[in-house]
């Protein structure tokens, strides 16, 4: 097999190592999304849906033994949400209520609050908690993946300092790096990026910032269109 072949399977090999990682990191951040808008639907909805076993997950907030608030899902895309009064309501509903309604069903069951104690301190938490279940890992390992191939690589577009901050308060950077670096995933083998100056450190914190506000809120509209369209 002649050079020019090995560098167009290596060029090919690495191509295709790219498009899954990013596949796998907008999925992930799509479910991610979803999860910000779900639709209102009432106590006894909810149980329906887990007395039917439609139920994959579901985060609650509590104020003492009371449940005040619960957000589930039925699989990935569909998300609903309700509110409870607690206290000495008649219509409160209980932690221990909820067990029970879960009982012996794969149910994975989080506290609110507790998922917050959890954070990443600066790294994004959404690799890491997307709600999928026990595939929450495969997006995590391809954040991970795409973060120590930023690190052993020179980056075209920015220094590595710039793309430090781009992935973590910029939440969205390991998407654009395997868009864009070393060159657009979209360009064929001949075609070669224009060179421009690299994006410094201090100049790319600043752009996370803003980085991280427009991915939150296309999240939240990304949200909010699909609980239009899926109800």
């Amino acid at each position: 097999m002649d050079e020019q072949r090995v560098r167009a399977v290596r060029r090919g090999v690495g191509i295709a190592i790219r498009v899954a990682l990013l596949m796998v990191l907008l999925g992930g951040a799509l479910v991610v999304s979803l999860s910000f808008a779900p639709s209102s639907r009432t106590l006894e909805e909810f149980r329906t849906a887990m007395a039917a076993g439609r139920i994959a997950q579901v985060t609650y907030w509590h104020e003492g033994g009371d449940i005040s608030r619960l957000v589930w899902s039925e699989g990935s895309l569909i998300w609903h949400a309700a509110v409870m009064p607690t206290g000495e309501s008649p219509d409160a509903y209980s932690i221990r209520q909820l067990r029970r309604d879960i009982g012996e069903k794969f149910v994975r069951a989080e506290q609110a609050d507790r998922r917050t104690a959890d954070s990443n301190w600066i790294l994004p938490d959404w690799p890491f908690y997307a709600p999928l279940g026990a595939g929450v890992w495969v997006v995590g390992a391809a954040w991970v993946i795409t973060f120590l191939t930023m690190l052993g690589s020179t980056p075209r577009l920015g220094n590595g300092w710039a793309w430090f901050w781009l992935f973590t308060v910029g939440q969205v950077g390991a998407i654009l790096f395997l868009l864009l670096e070393p060159r657009p995933i979209w360009y064929g083998a001949e075609r070669h990026p224009k060179p421009r100056g690299r994006v410094s450190g201090g100049s790319g914190c600043l752009l996370s910032v803003g980085l991280g506000f427009l991915s939150a809120v296309a999240a939240v509209g990304v949200g909010q269109l699909a609980g239009l369209l899926l109800g």
